[in-house]
């Protein structure tokens, strides 16, 4: 598991709507090489490449080489760590909703 330290690189590199695009690419449609992502947005290769170079950076992606391609695809433990974040920062605003309703309740029971 990942360290909460590299949380922020991970968001950070998330948080640009091209990068975010080719994660969201190479998760739908699996691994594919550099040119194969030249299509998420109307920029040229090199803008892609260093895209790509944050990406592996943060350790969002992989890079394996075949022959003369790069081919890319998601680091599981990644996503795994924003995910474990989200739920365990879900589980408290579970908990923190339901106290709320409950009071609420409460409440609405002492004033009808």
């Amino acid at each position: 598991m990942r360290d909460m330290d590299t949380l922020p690189t991970l968001f950070a590199a998330l948080s640009d709507p091209t990068r975010l695009g080719i994660v969201e690419r190479l998760l739908t449609a699996g691994p594919q090489s550099a040119g194969e992502l030249g299509d998420i947005a109307a920029i040229s290769a090199p803008a892609i490449s260093r895209h790509l170079k944050v990406l592996r950076e943060a350790a969002v992606i992989r890079q394996e080489i075949d022959g003369p391609r790069r081919i890319y695809s998601v680091a599981p433990e990644a996503l795994r760590a924003i995910s474990d974040w989200t739920l365990t920062h879900r589980a408290f605003w579970d908990a923190s909703l339901d106290r709320l309703d409950a009071a609420v309740r409460k409440l609405n029971e002492e004033t009808s």
